[in-house]
């Protein structure tokens, strides 16, 4: 052996020696052979050396011209499978074998999801009805069981508050709706006796024609305060469904016109005058209203003109149709209305409809009962400016096409 082979062995721990082909004995040797070590061998030993272990020894074989070159190495050094251990047949079928192995764990799996997603379902199944009934604002109750148990109890609590939210609004609005028909009741009688005196003075030839001029205005302011109180009735009955609606068919050119012909005949105060700006070919135009209601709704937006138009103007009241809706204008060429005018009368507010502020409320209540009468008749209400240069207020009723 090379001085450099000997030194690899010894510095590896390793041994080696040579057995002799005829006799089966060493033959040769390295200087660090354990002394355990055998010198002859039988031919099973052979077998094993070149298998396996040579006394615990873990030992690698190498041929050689004269015999067998035994290499040994340091006990615990190396780990030898000396034994076949794998059937062919197995190692054959090693590939279906994982991919049966892959099926069985993606069935599993899908199994396992399936058990899970059942489970989520029949917890989350009752909590969507629950939300669902909470929007529409049902009492809800979800049992509170199952993995979102928490959620449905906070749903639970939540429809507790609102419901006793709901049951504090509805006293709220009775308490304000008694409130007002209370109030206005009470103001009926003395007022009439207001009215009452007042034309008794208006009349009478003992007073002065300046004194009498003054119970006129008296009069004359009473009538409006006994208007507004039947205004706010109104209102009132109307914001809480309390006015019981009349409806049936009728001709909206007809009952549109039946107002304008009434202004025209009990006289307009001086510097106002009423135009029928309705087309002469549109005679018929049926929509399901009550008919009285419509008829106040007019009136109201008429009356309008007249008190924001200190100076005079004239009226046009005209009504039309599309495809869907009987069309009612009412507007002016008075003085209008601005653009940040507009913009509030569409936006902001009436004090009869907000709790916050009442001091922006965005007019009176004649335009608020317009729009409550027009929503009773599922209708919609549109506030501009006039083609004639002063106001504009567009109702939109739904048409009732001929049988």
């Amino acid at each position: 052996m090379s001085e450099n082979a000997a030194t690899q062995l010894h510095t590896s721990g390793a041994w080696a020696l040579l057995i002799d082909n005829s006799s089966r004995s060493v033959v040769w040797k390295t200087h660090n052979v354990p002394a355990s070590i055998p010198y002859h061998y039988t031919l099973s030993d052979i077998a094993t050396i070149s298998t396996g272990y040579l006394d615990s020894y873990p030992t690698y074989v190498g041929a050689h011209d004269k015999g067998i070159v035994v290499l040994g190495f340091p006990r615990d050094s190396f780990w030898k499978h000396s034994q076949p251990s794998w059937n062919y047949r197995f190692i054959s079928d090693f590939p279906q074998i994982i991919l049966s192995i892959l099926c069985i764990n993606i069935v599993l799996i899908l199994g396992i999801y399936v058990i899970a997603n059942m489970k989520l379902l029949t917890s989350i199944n009752p909590i969507t009805k629950g939300i669902q009934r909470l929007s529409d604002g049902e009492r809800v109750h979800i049992p509170e069981t199952g993995a979102l148990s928490e959620i449905a109890a906070h749903i639970n609590s939540t429809s507790d508050i609102l419901q006793q939210q709901k049951e504090q609004l509805r006293r709220k609005e009775t308490a304000r709706a008694n409130w007002i028909a209370g109030v206005s009741h009470d103001i009926r009688t003395p007022l009439s006796m207001v009215m009452g005196y007042a034309g008794q003075l208006e009349n009478s030839s003992h007073l002065l024609q300046e004194e009498r001029n003054c119970a006129a205005t008296i009069m004359a302011q009473s009538e409006r305060i006994k208007n507004l109180i039947n205004d706010l009735n109104l209102a009132s009955k109307l914001e809480y469904n309390m006015q019981p609606l009349m409806k049936k068919e009728e001709n909206v050119v007809a009952v549109v016109r039946h107002v304008v012909v009434d202004f025209m005949n009990m006289g307009l105060p001086s510097g106002f005058s009423i135009t029928w700006d309705t087309k002469e070919s549109l005679s018929v135009c049926t929509s399901i209203i009550d008919k009285e209601l419509l008829q106040r709704a007019i009136s109201n937006l008429i009356w309008n003109s007249i008190v924001h138009n200190e100076y005079g103007c004239t009226i046009y009241t005209s009504v039309c149709k599309d495809d869907t809706h009987c069309i009612i204008r009412v507007e002016d060429n008075g003085v209008g209305v601005s653009d940040e005018q507009l913009e509030m009368l569409n936006h902001t507010p009436h004090y009869m409809i907000c709790d916050t502020s009442t001091s922006e409320q965005r007019h009176g209540l004649g335009l608020l009962i317009v729009e409550q009468i027009i929503d009773a008749h599922s209708g919609s209400v549109e506030i501009s400016k006039s083609e004639h240069g002063g106001f504009m207020t567009t109702l939109e009723l739904p048409l009732i096409l001929p049988h």
